[in-house]
């Protein structure tokens, strides 16, 4: 099978010609369709995660050996199985679900996979689909999309599926209330699109570049703002009236966070779930004076990635731009994205 692999951390991929594998156990051999392009991917390309103040995780340290194979927003078609996968037949077109834990423990056979602590993950701890073929490991993980497009089925794997389980973390919002959606990347429009049809707040979108505030606006929301500018924080205040009830940081950097904490209105509920790194000095005292709550959201479950599909065949999700590219080009996309040049999501297409 063809793939493009990180030969060195940092360097840029290389066309490997590998063995197609031969589905195993529960297996499921799947031909990719295509697969998105996600922002994490670049710090996986990296070869680390930055934790701030010259702290960093690594993937070495983590077992993920190279050369490897990224991509985590996968659907494709069934075209092996193993003696013991059931509930799929080969030609089925399925989402990989790729958040994959150990797959026997009590937190993984309850569909919390993201909580366990041995990680599978496609395309980020084993190989994923910047390739022809991938290996799902049992047939609960493959979902159906039947009436969604194979290049957008595929971001509602990470890009969706993190959206909607941040947006599920802000509490009961009413339509007097305000949620703001930092950073209008794929994950943050994706968001603004699903907010829609989960909440009735209106959705105010801060983000430093104008074509991507262009693109958010355009997507419905009620109010765009450049959150490098020094009044931001002001503007924001008044325009809500108080602050946002809840906000969603999709960027994940100290000046995001700190813009969305400074803003938030008391009671509030602040979400991190940008991976961009650093560390962030807070005042403790404003945790009890703004009677503040602030937490992290990674991914989704197997549940809401279901949950989140039949939003999206009953029509009730509006399509994020999406451009689809050959594999070909996978370098060429990561340097995109990396300059901040692709709006809405890149899929790539063996």
């Amino acid at each position: 099978m063809r793939h493009f692999q990180i030969p060195a951390w940092g360097e840029p991929l290389v066309e490997a010609h590998t063995e197609t594998p031969r589905p195993q156990g529960s297996e499921i051999l799947l031909q990719v369709e295509a697969c998105g392009v996600c922002h994490s991917d670049l710090h996986i390309w990296d070869g680390y995660f930055d934790l701030g103040e010259g702290q960093k995780v690594t993937l070495d340290s983590r077992g993920v050996a190279l050369p490897f194979t990224m991509g985590h927003e996968i659907v494709g078609e069934v075209a092996g199985l193993g003696p013991d996968a059931t509930g799929v037949a080969l030609g089925d077109k399925r989402v990989a679900y790729p958040w994959i834990g150990c797959g026997q423990c009590p937190l993984c056979l309850a569909g919390d996979d993201i909580m366990c602590a041995t990680q599978q993950y496609l395309g980020t701890r084993v190989p994923g689909g910047y390739s022809d073929y991938v290996l799902v490991p049992h047939p609960r993980y493959l979902l159906e999309y039947d009436g969604i497009p194979a290049g957008l089925a595929c971001t509602y794997a990470c890009s969706g599926l993190t959206g909607y389980s941040a947006l599920r973390k802000t509490g009961d919002l009413t339509a007097q209330d305000h949620l703001l959606i930092v950073g209008a990347g794929g994950v943050g429009l994706s968001a603004l699109h699903i907010a829609k049809a989960l909440s009735p707040a209106a959705i105010v979108v801060a983000d430093i570049d104008p074509e991507k505030r262009a693109a958010a606006e355009a997507a419905g929301a009620s109010l765009t703002i450049d959150n490098s500018q020094p009044d931001a924080v002001k503007r924001l205040i008044e325009h809500t009236q108080g602050g946002p009830k809840a906000s969603i940081d999709f960027v994940g950097a100290p000046p995001t966070t700190k813009f969305a904490i400074d803003a938030l209105a008391k009671g509030g509920t602040h979400v991190i779930v940008g991976l961009y790194g650093g560390a962030l000095p807070l005042s403790l005292p404003l945790f009890p004076f703004k009677q503040m709550t602030v937490r992290g959201s990674f991914t989704g479950t197997l549940d809401e990635l279901r949950a989140l599909l039949a939003l999206a065949r009953d029509g009730r999700i509006p399509q994020i731009p999406i451009e689809s590219r050959s594999l070909d080009r996978a370098n060429e996309t990561l340097e995109d994205l990396k300059a901040g040049r692709i709006i809405g999501r890149a899929v790539l297409t063996p």
